[in-house]
Order: structure tokens, then sequence, then C-alpha cells
């Protein structure tokens, strides 16, 4: 039997070693990097999960939800609903009624959000864009153009659930129902041009015993109360994001802040 050649266990001790060692480093990184993407998903899927409280419907694509105690106004992604609120248009044929449904399905609700990576965290209004699941499973963006309630819409590019919107708003339209059947034919809403003129809003009236006003400009988010100086001349457009505040309290948990030019 031959011997070992002297000075060759060591070198083989070392090499398993190392081998040994690589392998230990490897198995930790692997497992990191998964914990790492695991995280990255379950916070991507969070606001699926935790619910919140409608404070109120503004329209059939626009809500006001509590989250963390505060009053956050939401713009739904993927659908556009005959106007209603906003002042510079007429009411829109199908809006009434597609309020009151928006209405009935979420007013004194408890719903679940879903963001769109895609689309960002807010619009240039402010306003948090978000799908919407009812209490029942049901997404409210979805159930509105498949009953007719509102078109598909792509703001800019496309959104997670765009090719099942606008499916669903094929199926509407063939069958004719809500908004298809009592409206004149119309183009499905583009994109809206930021290069528009701008109009002077009229005034919306003040809810009853709620009659600060939360402006928006280019200054930020500024409430007025009606002692402030430029309060008779503010106008408030919700369907931009603006709104009326029953207290002070009420519009700064909203991100509002005071008009310097108050007393």
């Amino acid at each position: 039997m031959k011997k070992p050649i002297q000075g060759q266990s060591p070198i083989i001790i070392r090499r398993l070693t190392f081998v040994f060692v690589i392998t230990i480093i490897a198995g930790f990184l692997i497992f990191g990097n998964g914990r790492q993407i695991e995280a990255r998903q379950v916070a991507l899927e969070t606001d699926k999960q935790e619910t919140f409280s409608v404070k109120r419907v503004v329209d059939g694509d626009t809500l006001d939800v509590i989250i963390e105690g505060k009053t956050e106004r939401l713009r739904l992604i993927g659908i556009d609903t005959p106007e209603t609120v906003d002042p510079r248009k007429p009411v829109e044929c199908f809006g009434k009624e597609a309020s009151k449904k928006a209405k009935q399905l979420l007013s004194n609700k408890t719903v679940k959000l879903e963001s769109d990576p895609t689309q960002g965290e807010r619009d240039k209004y402010g306003r948090l864009l978000r799908y919407v699941v009812l209490p029942d499973g049901q997404s409210f963006n979805k159930l509105m153009i498949s009953e007719g309630y509102a078109y598909e819409y792509t703001y800019s590019t496309p959104y997670k659930y765009q090719a099942e919107y606008k499916q669903a708003q094929k199926e509407a339209s063939s069958a004719k129902r809500g908004l298809w059947s009592s409206c004149p034919a119309k183009k499905t809403p583009a994109a809206k041009k930021t290069s528009s003129p701008v109009t002077t809003p009229a005034s919306v009236p003040a809810p009853p015993s709620c009659n600060i006003k939360g402006n928006i400009s280019d200054a930020g988010k500024i409430y007025h109360l009606s002692s402030c100086g430029s309060y008779v001349k503010t106008k408030i457009d919700e369907a931009h994001g603006e709104r009326w505040f029953c207290t002070e309290k009420e519009a700064v948990a909203a991100g509002w802040r005071k008009a310097k030019n108050c007393p």
C-alpha cells in the first residue's frame, strides 16, 4: 500500500473546510435573499389585508376613507363615471345613477384597498390612487364597469387590471347595461389633457354646518375660515380634490393648513 505523501492530508482538510464554508455562506445568501423578496411581496400586499372605513362617497369614482385616523380622498383606478359634482360641467347622463350605486355599495362600509405601482401613489390633485375591494370580496371598480355604471378608463399608462376591465366594458356594452342603454353613444374617456385652459369653477354649496373651505393651489392644501380674507372668493371644486370641513381639527388631520390671511 502506498503511503500518503507527507503534507497531503492537511491540504485535503483545508480544501474540504473551504468548500464547507463557501456552501454555508451561499446558503445564507440564498435564504436571506428569499426572505427579502418575501418581505417585499408582503409589503405590496399589506393594504389588501387591512380594512378601512368609508367616510363619504363623493361620486361614482371618488370617495373618502379613514386611514390611520386621517381622512384620505381616493380616486379609483381604471374607471370613470359620468360627472355629477364638477361645477364646471353639467350633470352627465347616468351620473346620478352611478353616484347612487356607489353610495349603496360603499356608504358606512369597511373595505380593503389595493395600490398599483404602475399608477403611482397619488394623482396630481393629491388623491390616493386605489382599487377598492368590497366586504364580499368583489372588486368595486370592476363591478361598476360590469353593471354599466362606469367606463373603463386608462389615464396614461396601462394598469394591473386593464385587460380585465376592458373585457368587462365590452360585455356591459354588448348587453346594453346601465349607461350603455340610457345614454347617447359616447367614446370611452381618453386621458385628460393637462394643457386644457383652466376655467374658474363655480362654488359648490357647503354641506350643513361644514363651512370651512379646503382649497388646493400652487401653495398647497390650504383651508379658509369664514373670517379669512380670501374666504368669499375661494371656490371649492370637489372633482379636483378640494373639499369642505366641519372643524379645523378635521382639516389639519387631512393635511390642510390654515390660510395666512386668517385672523
